[in-house]
C-alpha cells in the first residue's frame, strides 16, 4: 500500500496540482477544503503526512498544526506547511509550531516532492520510496523486492510490509499495538495476535536465505529487527 498524503487546500487550482502531483509520484491522497474537512479525514484514517495551507477559509492552517501536537495519536504525524507567507517570523512561526518543512507559493512540483521525500527520509523512512538496506537485508519499494545478502527472498504483501517497517527502524523494540496501527493502519479493527501470525510468515520468507533470526521476540514487549544475537 502507497503511503497516503492529506492535502489541506482550500484553492481549487492550487489543490488539484499538489494532489495530481502526489499521485503521479505514487502517493495516495486524501483532500480537504477546510480545517473542519481535515479533522473528519484525520479521524476517518491517518494519513502518513499532511501537506497544509497556512489560510484557511474556517481557521487557520497553524492552529490546526497545533491541535495535532497536543494529541498523542496525531503527535508524531509529518506535515508540510503550504504558504504564500515568505517573512522569516512567519517561517519561524510555523516551525515552531510543530511543522517539519515549509514551502511558499507559487513552488515547483518538483521541489514540493523534494520536500516531501525528506521528511519522509527523516521522519518515516519506509514511505520514502528508497531502497532501505540493514545488516544483510535491503528493500527496494519501488520493485517490491527483498534481497538477502543480494539474492532475492519472495513473501507476501503484509510480510512485506511488516519487514519494511521493521527495516525502517532497526534495533529498536516495537509493540504489537505499534505495529498494527503502522503496518496495517490505526482505522483497522484486527487482533493484535494478527502480528504473531504475520511475524511468523515473514520468519519461514526469511528461512528461505536462513536469515529468519533477524526477526527476534523481545517477550512481553513486541518485536525488532536485529544484526545481534538474540537475547
Amino acid at each position: 500500500m502507497s503511503a497516503a498524503i492529506l492535502v489541506v487546500e482550500d484553492e481549487p487550482a492550487i489543490q488539484e496540482l499538489v494532489a495530481f502531483t502526489c499521485s503521479t509520484h505514487g502517493y495516495s491522497v486524501v483532500r480537504a477544503d477546510s480545517v473542519s474537512a481535515a479533522q473528519q479525514a484525520v479521524k476517518s484514517e491517518l494519513p502518513d503526512l499532511v501537506i497544509l495551507d497556512w489560510m484557511l477559509p474556517d481557521r487557520g492552517g497553524i492552529d490546526f498544526l497545533r491541535e495535532l501536537r497536543t494529541h498523542e495519536r496525531t503527535r508524531q504525524l509529518p506535515v508540510i506547511m503550504l504558504t504564500a507567507k515568505s517573512a522569516e517570523t512567519d517561517r519561524v512561526a510555523g516551525l515552531d509550531a510543530g511543522a517539519d518543512d515549509y514551502v511558499v507559493k507559487p513552488f515547483s512540483p518538483r521541489e514540493l516532492m523534494s520536500r516531501v521525500r525528506a521528511v519522509f527520509r527523516r521522519r518515516a523512512p519506509e514511505h520514502a520510496g528508497e531502497p532501505l538496506s540493514y545488516g544483510p537485508l535491503t528493500i527496494d519499494p519501488a520493485r517490491h523486492e527483498v534481497l538477502v545478502d543480494g539474492k532475492p527472498v519472495k513473501m507476501g504483501l503484509a510480510e512485506f510490509k511488516l519487514l519494511r517497517y521493521l527495516l525502517s527502524h532497526p534495533e529498536r523494540v516495537l509493540s504489537r499495538p505499534q505495529l498494527l496501527d503502522s503496518v496495517w493502519g490505526d482505522h483497522v479493527f484486527i487482533e493484535e495476535r494478527t502480528v504473531d501470525v504475520h511475524v511468523l510468515r515473514l520468519r519461514k520468507a526469511l528461512s528461505q536465505a536462513n536469515a529468519q533470526s533477524l526477526i527476534q521476540t523481545v517477550r512481553g514487549l513486541g518485536y525488532r529487527l536485529s544484526s545481534r544475537a538474540d537475547s
